[in-house]
């Protein structure tokens, strides 16, 4: 047993897909941030009273903390972060097209995480639909 690979409780063994596996999902491919793929990118989501709710929610949970309540970039722990999260209200990143924030939200930008694992495709679109509503 000593010479077993040992790994922290916090760790996980890299667990590589067999050679040759095909997901059974289906893979989803994103545009990186700024291509102009990206800016093409259209909200498949209905804009509705409810989706909104909802966007408003998955913000709460994984944007505000950084972005706070209006977007401005002044959450709970943003002073921690040098440089200071962005703008994503009206008047910052809000302005872009939705595929460009929706490319960010998935793949990340400088440091900010990606949430292609956290969220999935539609809550994504739901959060940019938000976002896209803050002043």
């Amino acid at each position: 047993m000593y010479d077993n690979p040992a790994f922290l409780p916090q760790e996980e063994p890299v667990r590589l897909p067999p050679a040759g596996s095909v997901p059974t999902t289906g893979l989803e491919r994103t545009p990186k941030p700024g291509t102009p793929e990206a800016m093409a990118l259209k909200n498949p989501e209905k804009t509705t009273g409810s989706s909104l709710t909802d966007g408003k929610e998955l913000f709460g949970i994984y944007c505000v903390p950084c972005h706070g309540e209006s977007g401005k970039g002044n959450g709970p722990i943003a002073k921690k972060f040098v440089p200071t999260p962005e703008d994503i209200s009206g008047t910052g990143y809000g302005k872009v097209p939705e595929g460009f924030l929706f490319a960010i939200v998935t793949h990340g930008q400088d440091a900010m995480p990606p949430f292609r694992s956290d969220l999935t495709a539609k809550e994504r679109w739901l959060v940019v639909a938000y976002v896209k509503t803050l002043k």
